[in-house]
């Protein structure tokens, strides 16, 4: 074998397989790409997505029934934590469709990770860590109000504005939820695709990641902020954007994680 060939048969460095130099309208491509892909076979991706919204309205229901609307938002945001876990199912049809499988419902739902248990042991991290920066947000909240009841969601928006106690509660809240919600961004966006589609670890997944995110930080900003917008939006509407939102960035995040890992 000549030189030429030991060359070429070496791997790149770990940082350069990483790092995709990717522009940030890239993440537009993927939502492109996960917009067709919900619309190939709609039933399936649209049913997940009905199924999410109703079990999401369940919890807000239970919430308020509970008299725990004060975790509300706290929950919302907690959503965005599970969510990579939650759209296990919507990654496996893209990847059906990309290796030209029959797409069903039936694979969405008892899928078959490569990584076997480690994808559950992800998602117990995930669980986890929703319940962390849930608990988070109690003590934050009691930090600036201390014992004061929380007044519902008809008072909070005039508490929050109107005291300078909500002030800092916002300004607080919204730094600690920041960096749970980048943690947690970090950890899961590649690491459940990963875990799915390859034979490795949770940790060695939830590590990969970290880094392939710090590596196309543009990018992954772009995303993050798609992401984000799209889930308000369902906020917006009642969460019945759900039925659609969250399988289009399911089936984008398949198409994210192609192009990066």
């Amino acid at each position: 074998m000549g030189t030429n060939d030991t060359i070429e048969a070496m791997p790149l460095p770990l940082a350069a397989r990483r790092r995709r130099n990717l522009p940030a309208r890239a993440a537009f491509d993927w939502l492109a790409k996960g917009w067709r892909d919900l619309w190939h076979k709609p039933l399936p991706s649209l049913a997940y997505g009905l199924a999410i919204f109703a079990v999401s309205i369940v919890i807000v229901w239970e919430l308020f029934r509970l008299k725990l609307d004060y975790i509300l938002f706290p929950a919302l945001a907690g959503f965005m934590v599970v969510g990579p876990l939650v759209a296990i199912g919507l990654y496996q049809k893209s990847r059906d469709i990309e290796d030209g499988r029959s797409v069903s419902l039936a694979r969405m739902l008892f899928v078959k990770a490569a990584s076997g248990a480690q994808v559950w042991y992800t998602g117990a991290i995930l669980c986890l860590l929703m319940l962390v920066w849930m608990r988070a947000a109690v003590i934050i909240y009691a930090l600036f109000f201390g014992l004061r009841a929380f007044p519902g969601l008809d008072g909070v928006v005039a508490m929050l504005l109107n005291t300078p106690e909500g002030w800092g509660m916002l300004v607080v809240g919204s730094a600690v939820g920041g960096l749970f919600a980048a943690f947690s961004f970090a950890i899961s966006t590649f690491a459940i695709p990963m875990l799915l589609d390859e034979k490795t670890d949770a940790f060695t997944a939830m590590g990969t990641s970290i880094s392939l995110v710090w590596n196309n930080l543009p990018v992954m900003l772009a995303w993050g902020a798609i992401v984000l917008a799209l889930f308000l939006l369902s906020v917006a509407t009642g969460l019945i954007g759900l039925i659609v939102v969250f399988p289009l960035l399911g089936h984008a995040t398949w198409h994210s994680y192609r192009a990066i890992a």
